[in-house]
């Protein structure tokens, strides 16, 4: 479409703001002007597309995996309690010793070895796929998960007790 038609397009839309007994000639210069620059400030990001200069960009498939194993290593550390990612980050990616990281988290040496332990345990369980999400954030969370999860239920499900099937104010 080009500067005129996206105009009056703009214009035949926006015409309940025109005030009646103004300029008219100066209202659509006005749109016309703000379009253009709209134009402008989009065009340096658009290219025509060139199919011998995308066949000569070398592909990324290294790339890709290594993102998609790093996403789903974030995925399934976020189901870890926070003391076990916490020990894990520690320890595994910014190079403590079991000691430094104890000083850090505030307990015992043989508490952070043990959740570094279970934590490696359970990345590998998640990231093998012997072992789902839903399972692990099950038995990390026994009984107040469930809690939890059954009052997001109760929340999420409209109360039908009110006329109409709305839901009652609280």
């Amino acid at each position: 479409m080009n500067l005129a038609q996206e105009t009056l397009v703009k214009a035949w839309q926006s015409r309940a703001t025109f005030i009646p007994g103004t300029n008219l000639k100066a209202w659509l210069f006005t749109i016309l002007r703000n379009q253009f620059y709209s134009d402008r400030r989009r065009a340096w990001r658009q290219a025509p597309w060139d199919q011998e200069a995308a066949e000569r960009i070398p592909c990324g498939g290294e790339d890709q995996v290594f993102s998609a194993q790093l996403s789903d290593t974030v995925r399934a550390l976020r189901v870890l309690s926070d003391e076990q990612r916490e020990a894990l980050i520690l320890v595994g990616a910014g190079g403590f010793s079991y000691e430094d990281a104890a000083g850090i988290c505030k307990c015992a040496v043989g508490t952070v070895k043990s959740r570094v332990a279970r934590a490696r345990k359970a990345l590998i369980e998640i990231l093998d796929g012997n072992d789902t999400l839903a399972d692990v954030t099950r038995s990390a969370g026994g009984d107040a998960a469930r809690k939890i999860m059954a009052q997001l239920d109760r929340l999420a499900t409209p109360d039908t007790g009110a006329p109409g099937g709305k839901r009652r104010p609280k």
